[in-house]
C-alpha cells in the first residue's frame, strides 16, 4: 500500500496599513510577498492545471492577509510599487549589460514583467484565483485565527480564544466567498490541551501540530507523527514530518543554502549608489531591500559570485527530485500492521517560497510533478486523507509549538513579555465594556466595535515574534502600544453617554485607519465572545 505526502503552505502577514504614509516601509512586506511568492505560486498551480497534473496541496490563508488582499488602497499601492520596481530593474539591466551580472539583471526584469502580466490577468484578485483552484480540487484552503493570535497566550481569557477562532473562520468566508474550511492552521503551530474543546466547538475538524505534540502525547501516539490521531474532543491532529522540515528550513543543511541559489542578503538597494536607485530608498536616504539581488550564495564568506538563473533552476529540479526520493524512502521504511497508510506532512510558511528562497516556487512545482508520478509517495490534501482514512486512536497532544525550542518561548519569553501585559489589560477593558453596553448603538456602538478590532490586532502573534527576533522590534512595540491605547480609550468611549466633537473626529479617523473586519459590526462582531451554545 502506498503512503502519502501532504505539502502544506501557510500564507500569513501581519495586518499593515498606513494610509498616513505615502510609501510605508512596512507595507512593502505585502508587496514583496505578492510579486515574489503569491503570484509565482498561482503560476505553479496554473501550469500544473494546464498539464493536467494531479497533485493537490493544502494552503492556509490568514484573515489578516485576505483583508489586505481585498484593500483597494493597498492594491493600488502595490501596482505603483511594481511599476517603480520594474523601472529600477530596467536601469539595473542597462547598467550591468555585458558584465558578469547581465543574466541576473535580465532575469529580474523578465520576472517583474511576468508578475505584472499575471496581476493584470487576475484583475488583482488573488483570493478569487485561489478559490477557483480550490473549486477544481487542486488545493484545499484552510484559514487560521482572526489575527494569527498565539492562542496559548490567551488561555487566561477564553472569550478571546472563542473570538479569534470564530472570526477567523467567518472572515475567511466573507473575504473569499467560500464555505468555512474544515481545517484550521494553529498560529505558530501552537497547541495546549485547553484549546481542544474550543477548537472542536468552533467547527474545526483538523489541524497540524509539530511532531513532538504527538510523540509526547498522553499516551504517546503509537505511529508517532506518521498517522493522524484524534484529540479527546475529536479534533484530528496531523504531525509535522521532521525530516521534511529540516531539509527545507535548516540554515546549514537545508536546500536553500546551496551555493548556486540566489543570495538573499545582497541587494542592489544596498550595493548601488543612491543616485542609481531611482528613488527606491527609505526616509532620509536609508537603504532598503528592493528584491533585486544579483549574487548567489557562493559560500559562507562575504565574497559572492554573480547569480546564474539557469544553474539555479537546474539545482531546484535536482533538489525536488531528492526531496521526493527521500519521502519515498521514508514511507517505505514505515511498516504497520492493520494500520492506516502513513502520511508525511510537510508544512512551511508560504513566504519562504520565492522571497527567502527565490527558487522555492520552481522547487515546489517540480516536487509536485514528481509526486504526481510516484506510486510510492502519493500527494494528497489533508482533508482528503481524513475522508479516506479517518483516525481512530485517541490521545491528548502535548503543549507545543513549532520554531525555536518547540514550547512557545519565542512568543512568551522575556523579549515578548511586555506584549502580554498590554494584551490582558486591554482585554479586561474591552470585555468589561462589552458586558456593560453590549447592545449599544450610535457612537458608543461604533466605539465598542472598533475597540474589539483594536484588541484583535493587538493579539497578533507577529508582534511577539518581532520582539524576540529583534530586527523589527521597534515597529512591533509601537504597534502594541498603539492598539492597546486605542482599545482602552475606545472601551471608555463606548460607556460614555455623550461624546465631544473631538472624540467623534478621532473615532472617524481611527475607523478609516484600521478598517480591519469593518464588514462585521454589532451582534455579528460582539457575539463571537459569547460562550459556546
Amino acid at each position: 500500500m502506498p503512503g502519502y505526502v501532504a505539502l502544506v503552505l501557510h500564507a500569513h502577514l501581519p495586518y499593515v496599513r498606513h494610509p498616513e504614509h505615502v510609501r510605508s516601509l512596512e507595507e512593502r512586506w505585502l508587496f514583496e510577498a505578492l510579486w515574489e511568492c503569491y503570484l509565482p505560486l498561482l503560476g505553479v498551480l496554473d501550469r500544473l492545471a494546464a498539464d493536467r497534473v494531479v497533485a493537490p496541496l493544502t494552503l492556509s490563508v490568514s484573515p489578516s492577509l485576505l483583508a489586505m488582499l481585498r484593500d483597494e488602497l493597498l492594491l493600488r499601492r502595490f501596482e505603483d510599487h511594481l511599476r517603480r520596481l520594474t523601472a529600477l530593474a530596467a536601469r539595473v539591466e542597462a547598467r550591468f549589460a555585458g558584465s558578469g551580472f547581465a543574466e541576473a539583471a535580465a532575469f529580474y526584469r523578465a520576472r517583474l514583467a511576468g508578475a505584472a502580466s499575471s496581476w493584470e490577468a487576475l484583475g488583482g484578485d488573488v483570493p478569487g484565483a485561489l478559490v477557483r483552484h480550490a473549486g477544481a480540487g487542486r488545493i484545499e484552503l484552510l484559514t487560521t485565527a482572526a489575527t494569527h493570535a498565539y492562542l496559548p497566550g490567551l488561555l487566561a481569557t477564553p472569550a478571546s480564544i472563542r473570538a479569534q477562532l470564530r472570526l477567523g473562520r467567518r472572515a475567511f468566508a466573507a473575504f473569499t466567498g467560500a464555505p468555512e474550511p474544515r481545517g484550521l492552521w494553529l498560529p505558530e503551530c501552537a497547541y495546549a490541551p485547553r484549546l481542544d474543546a474550543d477548537l472542536a466547538a468552533a467547527g474545526v475538524r483538523f489541524t497540524v501540530l509539530d511532531a513532538h505534540a504527538l510523540t509526547l502525547a498522553a499516551p504517546p501516539a503509537s505511529a508517532g507523527a506518521s498517522v493522524p490521531v484524534l484529540s479527546p474532543a475529536g479534533l484530528a491532529c496531523f504531525g509535522r514530518d521532521r525530516d521534511s522540515a529540516r531539509e527545507v528550513w535548516s540554515r546549514d543543511a537545508g536546500y536553500p543554502g546551496h551555493p548556486v541559489y540566489r543570495e538573499f542578503y545582497r541587494d542592489v538597494g544596498l550595493d548601488l549608489p543612491e543616485r542609481e536607485l531611482a528613488g527606491e530608498v527609505g526616509p532620509d536616504g536609508a537603504r532598503l531591500m528592493t528584491g533585486l539581488k544579483l549574487h548567489r550564495v557562493t559560500g559562507p564568506g562575504l565574497d559572492k559570485a554573480p547569480y546564474d538563473p539557469v544553474r539555479a533552476s537546474a539545482q531546484a529540479r535536482a533538489h525536488a527530485a531528492d526531496f521526493v526520493a527521500r519521502r519515498e524512502a521514508a514511507l517505505a521504511s514505515i511498516r504497520g500492521v492493520n494500520a492506516p497508510p502513513p502520511i508525511l506532512v510537510a508544512p512551511y510558511d508560504a513566504e519562504l517560497f520565492g522571497h527567502w528562497w527565490l527558487e522555492g516556487p520552481e522547487f515546489l512545482e517540480h516536487a509536485l510533478r514528481r509526486l504526481a508520478a510516484s506510486d510510492r509517495a502519493v500527494p494528497i490534501a489533508l482533508g482528503a486523507y481524513l475522508e479516506r482514512h479517518p483516525p481512530v486512536e485517541v490521545v491528548e497532544p502535548a503543549p507545543s509549538t513549532w520554531g525555536e525550542g518547540g514550547f512557545g518561548a519565542f512568543w512568551t519569553g522575556p523579549s515578548a513579555a511586555s506584549l502580554w501585559r498590554h494584551v490582558h489589560h486591554a482585554e479586561r477593558a474591552v470585555l468589561g465594556a462589552l458586558s456593560r453596553c453590549r447592545h449599544a448603538g450610535g457612537l458608543p456602538g461604533r466605539a465598542l466595535d472598533q475597540a474589539i478590532r483594536e484588541l484583535l490586532l493587538l493579539q497578533s502573534s507577529d508582534w511577539a515574534f518581532m520582539m524576540s527576533a529583534g530586527e523589527m522590534a521597534p515597529y512591533a512595540e509601537a504597534r502594541v502600544h498603539t492598539h492597546a491605547t486605542r482599545a482602552r480609550r475606545l472601551a471608555c468611549l463606548a460607556q460614555q453617554p455623550t461624546a465631544s466633537p473631538s472624540d467623534v473626529a478621532w473615532l472617524d479617523a481611527l475607523c478609516a485607519l484600521d478598517p480591519f473586519l469593518a464588514e462585521l459590526s454589532g451582534p455579528a462582531l460582539r457575539g463571537v465572545f459569547d460562550p459556546w451554545r
